[in-house]
């Protein structure tokens, strides 16, 4: 519902005079901030779990927490909304939470009293002629738009409409000369608009991160009929959710996996778990709930909880810690921190050498200024698209304001992020802002933080959601990175962290065709160094060989345990050597379009070769097993003969001697005969023993066995 704000404010004659110099300088061209601090919700009969959502645009911008079975709850909740146009009006609904974390469908007041989606709207453009930088209490009557008759509650708010930085100077300016007539007000202005600018320098969008461990469940209420279930975990905090993996058929899971959230109030929050029964084909089966409190919870402190779950059965074992925030921070180009010479130097201090055993988990600081992109793709019919950026490191995830019809947007954004792995890729997606569905995608970078140029203002050509092939447009990005080599050191001797937000796995025939190219680049490489080495032995270079043996001769004469990272030294230095010479010898992937029928017999033969190559391993894997399997008999006995004796030899005579045999029989055995036929004895044994599709398909190999034991 649209309310009338003017009723609400009342006359403000003292301030007339700044009101029409502010009304000048909150054009609807320009940029102001509504700050609105979100009271109670009083109703009357029933019971509830709601909400608060604010939307402006079409876009939710925020949400508050949810306040439990209550029909008068108190959130106390602050929000600071920056407004692009004073045109678009701000909606603010009202929702309950339904059973399992789900918003409930749109009903009315009937005999259970839930909360329906109530709504009301406020004009800015009414409410900024009334308001002058005054907070104001608001009461809201909600109302059902399909049934405006029907009284819904009301909702108390205090908002605060301001200028924005820019807006704060040119309206000092302009007040200035009023100064001797209002005073008060000009003192309350200059003290608002200081305090504005230094929240939107130094402001974090988040407080800080709560990361919780899902450990295990205990004791689950059984939901099948084979008395198990098949559990997993959903979290909610705010709009933020994650959803753990499914243990199957268990009453004790045992999960072992962690998420990360990010805190927005400093005072903490509450996060809402549920658990579920997963069920192939059917809805899942809901089997309890539980709430963390945080501000129950001390900060830069792992604390362990077993969490009884309400409407089910059983215990759920959490560990979790609140850690303060680290520099993740979004401001406007002017307003960025390395450029000011004193807070670089502090940085720079901050992860120098002499700080690198503190805080290991902050590797450094990186800072991305997102300055515009050019021929974007036109994504509406209009031949226009309205392209929003958003920067992405690991988990933390920014994005940008929506430049309306515009295929050369300009945003002029500074992003922070702290830099946990230095081995991290920084993504920058450009979306088509759609109000009535979700965003399309324009073009995608990604950019490893180690092949960052600190200072380089560059144009990056946008590519497609996999990176494998060019889209329209280029974006612009200037990109800092300050971290501490030992911290990212020792940090990338741990576990990399896993990224929440991925999209589900999908069974796509051009990945299995290249994920099968890199898998034969890899085997071709190993054969192609075989064969180099068997010339050696068939002495098709002599000097090469001669070089070979001797080497061969003086390395298992003199080995020792040092020299295995040696050699693994060597390549690393020869392949330096070779790059910083300029003789490059690595090759780019071959990215040649092929057309459709040749991508099908590229696919046929991908799809005979795995098939080919999966037969060879099982083979070989069940000949083995055969062997101890007594399969065949003779070839058992074969086995036995020449492990004992192998199992003899090594006991008696050093491995050295026995590895210095075996290659110069190697060596010299071309040498000796020339028309030897090259072989190995392991193989040769190994393909006498039949495998498990092999004795399936001969009848006579059991009789045969069968005889033979009876013998």
């Amino acid at each position: 519902k649209s309310h009338d704000m003017g009723s609400l404010l009342g006359p403000l004659k003292r301030q007339a005079r700044l009101y029409e110099v502010f009304k000048n300088n909150l054009s609807e061209n320009k940029r102001c901030v509504l700050s609105i601090v979100l009271c109670f919700l009083s109703f009357s009969v029933g019971t509830s779990d709601p909400y608060v959502k604010f939307k402006i645009a079409g876009k939710e911008v925020f949400r508050s927490k949810t306040i439990h079975k209550n029909l008068n709850p108190v959130w106390d909740e602050r929000v600071s909304l920056l407004v692009e146009t004073l045109r678009d009006p701000l909606y603010v609904k009202v929702q309950q939470m339904g059973p399992g974390l789900q918003t409930s469908s749109c009903c009315y007041m009937n005999c259970c009293h839930t909360l329906d989606d109530c709504s009301v709207s406020i004009d800015k453009n009414e409410l900024y002629s009334k308001i002058l930088l005054m907070t104001l209490d608001v009461t809201l009557d909600l109302k059902d738009p399909q049934y405006p008759e029907n009284n819904l509650g009301s909702l108390d708010l205090a908002v605060t409409l301001s200028p924005k930085e820019g807006d704060v100077k040119d309206a000092v300016r302009n007040l200035y000369e009023l100064l001797l007539d209002s005073f008060y007000s000009f003192t309350s202005l200059f003290l608002l608009s200081m305090r504005l600018s230094d929240v939107h320098r130094k402001a974090q969008l988040w407080r800080g991160i709560v990361s919780i461990s899902l450990i295990e469940g205990r004791s689950l209420q059984p939901m099948d009929n084979n008395g198990l279930s098949d559990p997993y975990v959903k979290f909610r905090m705010g709009h933020q959710k994650y959803k753990s993996k499914t243990i199957p058929k268990t009453l004790n899971p045992q999960w072992r996996e962690q998420f990360d959230f990010h805190l927005y109030e400093e005072q903490g929050g509450f996060v809402d778990i549920t658990v579920w029964d997963k069920d192939a084909g059917k809805k899942d089966d809901f089997m309890g709930r539980c709430t963390i409190d945080l501000s129950l919870l001390s900060k830069e402190h792992t604390h362990k909880l077993d969490l009884p779950l309400e409407e089910g059965e059983g215990v759920l074992v959490l560990l979790v810690t609140l850690t303060a925030s680290a520099a993740v921070s979004i401001s406007d180009l002017s307003i960025n921190m390395l450029d000011d010479p004193h807070e670089r130097h502090q940085i720079m201090q901050r992860y120098s050498v002499w700080r690198s055993l503190h805080n290991l988990k902050d590797v450094g600081v990186v800072q991305v200024k997102v300055i515009r992109a050019e021929g974007l793709m036109a994504a509406d019919v209009t031949g226009k698209s309205d392209p929003f950026c958003v920067v992405e490191l690991s988990n933390d995830r920014l994005q940008t304001h929506t430049v309306y019809k515009n295929l050369n947007p300009e945003w002029n954004k500074v992003f922070t992020f702290n830099v946990k792995d230095i081995h991290s890729v920084l993504e920058v997606t450009v979306y088509d802002e759609d109000r009535d569905r979700s965003a399309d995608f324009l073009g995608k970078v990604a950019i490893p933080l180690l092949n960052i140029q600190n200072g380089e203002r560059k144009a990056y050509a946008l590519k497609s959601k996999e990176l494998t092939g060019p889209t329209k447009g280029v974006i612009f990005l200037e990109i800092d990175v300050i971290f501490n080599a030992v911290k990212a050191g020792l940090r990338t001797l741990i576990p990399i962290e896993q990224k929440y937000i991925e999209e589900e796995p999908r069974v796509s025939k051009q990945l299995l065709l290249r994920n099968f190219n890199r898998v034969r680049r890899c085997i071709m490489f190993l054969i192609n160094t075989g064969c180099y080495i068997n010339s050696c032995f068939e002495w098709d270079s002599p000097q090469r060989s001669i070089c070979a043996f001797v080497l061969f001769v003086i390395v298992v004469w003199n080995f020792e345990l040092y020299m295995i990272p040696l050699a693994l030294l060597l390549p690393l230095a020869w392949n330096y050597i070779l790059i910083a010479s300029g003789k490059d010898t690595r090759q780019d992937v071959d990215s040649e379009r092929k057309g459709f029928m040749n991508k099908l017999y590229a696919i046929q033969d991908v799809c005979i070769s795995v098939q080919n190559a999966l037969d060879e391993v099982a083979s070989y894997g069940e000949r083995i097993k055969n062997t101890f399997n007594w399969t065949v008999p003779f070839l058992s006995w074969l086995a036995i003969v020449a492990l004992g004796l192998a199992t003899t030899i090594i006991y008696f005579i050093p491995l050295r001697y026995i590895v210095l045999a075996w290659g110069v029989n190697k060596f010299t055995k071309k040498l000796r005969d020339p028309y030897t036929i090259d072989n190995n004895e392991l193989l040769d044994f190994l393909s006498r023993v039949p495998s498990d599709v092999q004795v399936v398909g001969e009848p006579s190999a059991f009789i045969f066995v069968s005889s033979f034991i009876s013998l």
